[in-house]
């Protein structure tokens, strides 16, 4: 196995590292300006939803199949083109003129992110194959990805507020071009000619069952959830789920070796991952929503009021790392989804009490739990599958991060515009003022802050009622963590060793 000259490794750790903070830039930008969005294109609570789980659905999907692609056809070949097509799609989400081509753009945009993230990693691991050098490489990677994220909400209340939201996704385009100048003369091409072959039934069983299963999710509060519109979703994403179980169990090369799931620690762990990533990662889409829409922050200050979310997210890995020489993985796991419980059910308690200390607080301690789970779920998925099934392993942790992106956020979304809707139409119900469907659809959106008619004690009404109603779910993302928390820990218990 070859080895990258010294210079040309730490090239490709920070080439490699920056397209990966583009992905996750992209993501968090586009999280604090979703109500801007909305009311620039007068879109619905549901279209918004579709604004991040087109993203994440493609991304999810293909994320597997692009590391197989990178290994065969090149890595540094699949980089480039991922960085063109993110490049592209980009350009075409800032130049939307409707919700729908939004979010078609957006799928593309997840697609590219994919064929962008995956063989960055995949570089990155070959240039630096000796442990000390891949143990640094990966502590690096970490701490640029940590503080892309903590200033990412900043980034994108910047960027909407003085150049407005389009440029939150055409800024990528200059971006794209740099890595990729930069990428073609310092980066090696590296790739596998015994790699796997792409699982493609497995691919689209997935795809397709998520994608039904985000689609009911997402029109359930809107149609009725035992409607004619949203049962055959159902249905669908059932039948399409069981059958990528029945297809992956007998392939000689899936897209996921499910037979490793036989051990009770994996499936605490993957569990925990799922949790983590519904209950607290969703939040970086969710948290900008409630913090304009129930307090009435502008873009710029909810950028800076995820700050206490995010810093939290920053530096507890450190004290988990810590914990992580005297504890076992179930019980720092445990530890981070119980902290993730209080955080959620924090921010109910203040929405429900109109605290803004209080949600700042709440937020934090959220960010903390986030903080706790962040490194510690990858770890313990792959202490506990053998080293040399290492990709299965890292593909296990993607799949269930990003499926529990997908799925919380469409649960967490759907639970929060019922709950907008029934509050907003019984506190005007209670004010003696007139409704109609659509004024409850723009308090759910946040929309009425363009209404000049709008009253004043209108607007206090309708984010009051969306505070109201967004606190249930938290609640249910307490809940989720809740029950995460006590199978992890059941699941986990035989392995009572630290680290």
């Amino acid at each position: 196995m070859s080895r990258t000259a010294p210079h040309r490794a730490d090239a490709v750790l920070l080439l490699g590292s920056a397209g990966c903070a583009l992905t996750v830039l992209d993501t968090n930008v586009v999280g604090v300006v979703l109500p801007t969005i909305a009311r620039d294109l007068s879109a619905s609570f549901a279209d918004i939803e579709w604004v991040v789980s087109a993203y994440v659905l493609c991304f999810a999907a293909l994320l597997l199949p692009a590391g197989t692609l990178a290994d065969r056809i090149g890595r540094r070949r699949l980089f480039l083109i991922g960085l063109s097509l993110f490049a592209l799609t980009s350009v075409a989400c800032g130049m939307a003129g409707t919700a729908m081509a939004l979010y078609l753009a957006r799928a593309g945009q997840g697609a590219a992110a994919a064929f962008m993230l995956a063989p960055a990693l995949s570089l990155i691991g070959h240039a630096h194959q000796t442990a000390p050098s891949r143990a640094r490489a990966w502590a690096i990677w970490g701490a640029i990805m940590g503080l892309t994220m903590v200033l990412a909400p900043l980034i994108g209340g910047a960027i909407a507020t003085w150049f407005g939201w389009r440029w939150a996704f055409h800024i990528n385009l200059p971006l794209c071009l740099l890595l990729a100048g930069l990428a073609w003369a310092f980066v090696p091409e590296s790739r596998d000619p015994v790699s796997r072959r792409i699982d493609v039934p497995g691919v689209l069983l997935f795809a397709g069952s998520m994608l039904s299963w985000t689609w009911a999710l997402i029109r359930g509060p809107v149609e009725g959830w035992g409607s004619t519109a949203v049962l055959p979703w159902l249905l669908a994403g059932t039948l399409l789920g069981a059958g990528f179980i029945v297809v992956e169990q007998r392939r000689a090369q899936p897209m996921l070796d499910l037979r490793l799931f036989r051990v009770p620690a994996l499936v605490g762990a993957v569990l925990a991952m799922f949790a983590y990533a519904a209950c607290v990662q969703v939040m970086a889409s969710l948290l900008p929503l409630l913090l304009q829409n129930a307090r009435g922050d502008s873009v710029l200050q909810a950028g800076v009021h995820m700050l206490p979310f995010a810093l939290a997210m920053l530096l507890l890995p450190f004290l988990g790392r810590r914990l992580g020489t005297r504890w076992a993985s179930g019980q720092i796991l445990a530890l981070g989804l119980g902290v993730a419980v209080i955080g959620n059910l924090g921010i109910a308690v203040a929405l429900w009490q109109h605290s803004s200390a209080g949600l700042l607080l709440a937020m934090a301690v959220l960010g903390s739990g986030g903080g706790l789970l962040n490194g510690e779920t990858q770890k313990a998925i792959m202490s506990v599958i053998p080293p040399d099934r290492a990709g299965m392993a890292s593909g296990i942790s993607t799949t269930a991060r990003f499926s529990g992106i997908l799925i919380g956020f469409a649960t967490l979304g759907a639970v929060l515009s019922s709950h907008v809707r029934g509050a907003a139409r019984g506190a005007l119900t209670e004010a003696g003022q007139a409704w109609t469907p659509a004024l409850i659809e723009r308090v759910v959106v946040g929309e009425l802050s363009v209404q000049g008619a709008a009253s004043d004690s209108l607007m206090r009404l309708a984010r009051h009622a969306y505070a109201e109603g967004a606190a249930y779910a938290f609640v249910t993302a307490a809940a989720i963590a809740l029950g995460a928390m006590l199978l992890t820990h059941t699941l986990m218990a035989r392995r009572c060793s630290p680290g």
